[in-house]
């Protein structure tokens, strides 16, 4: 048997966001919760057959599987939502969509995680960082300054993040308040890593800088690294490694609060 999606659509900020719930697959009555962030981030995720969702409904998770206002697919109205709110909107619809689930009687709130990889890491860390909602989190690739992502990424990604966020220099005070490393330690919670040593776009050194403070306020935090992964990993090796160290990373989390 596999989870299949039920399309969510659910109150957040002044509108709407949407996205797909997957019911986990024990019969617990109110689960864990795992939200998924895409990257992008104005991409989108789909209702199609995704084994790491299936990964983690079969082990007990209810997942969430997001498009934040600025996804694709809802009309330029909602994918122009994300323009200068990256880190503000995104975040938003992470954190409601908890609230839904749990005035919806369908996940148990205290255990409620989020992750998400790239543009989505960087989503999960200002959740973490300027909310209290979830219980841990999981960054894979993730942007934790992006003032440093506009140093050492090219044009296209350069103009991109000035849409995003605004222009560097002018907007300076933007870019520091929505930079989780400067408040790192505001988050309070346990916090796990996945990187590649070869990526270019997120570089290794935005990780270990993210690792170390919260390290420093004696956070729980880990951090495992591919030093033959680019952005985004390619191996079923790794990529099976980095799913299993993830769930035992949440196990532990839970059994601690137990």
């Amino acid at each position: 048997r596999i989870s299949r999606p039920r399309t969510l659509r659910y109150p957040s900020g002044t509108g709407h966001a949407h996205g797909f719930f997957y019911p986990a697959m024990n019969g617990e009555k109110k689960p864990p919760l795992l939200v998924f962030i895409h990257g992008g981030p104005t991409s989108a995720c789909y209702p199609m057959l995704d084994p790491r969702i299936q990964y983690w409904t079969q082990r007990g998770f209810a997942v969430a599987d997001l498009n934040y206002r600025g996804s694709t697919g809802y009309g330029r109205e909602y994918r122009q939502a994300l323009h200068l709110n990256w880190g503000v909107v995104d975040v938003e619809d992470a954190c409601a969509v908890v609230s839904y689930l749990t005035e919806q009687d369908l996940i148990a709130p205290r255990r409620a995680f989020i992750r998400g990889g790239s543009a989505g890491g960087y989503t999960t860390l200002c959740a973490l960082a300027f909310h209290k909602v979830f219980r841990a989190g999981a960054s894979l690739y993730g942007v934790s300054d992006p003032i440093a992502l506009t140093r050492s990424t090219h044009k296209f990604e350069g103009d991109y993040l000035d849409w995003l966020i605004g222009d560097p220099e002018r907007d300076a005070e933007r870019y520091a308040a929505r930079t989780p490393l400067l408040y790192a330690n505001q988050i309070s919670v346990p916090v796990i890593f996945f990187q590649g040593e070869l990526d270019a776009v997120v570089v290794p050194q935005q990780t270990r800088d993210m690792l170390q403070a919260l390290q420093y306020n004696g956070i729980p935090a880990q951090a495992h690294y591919y030093p033959d992964e680019r952005h985004g990993f390619r191996k079923a090796s790794n990529q099976a490694h980095a799913l299993e160290q993830e769930w035992l990373f949440y196990s532990q989390v839970m059994q601690a609060d137990t």
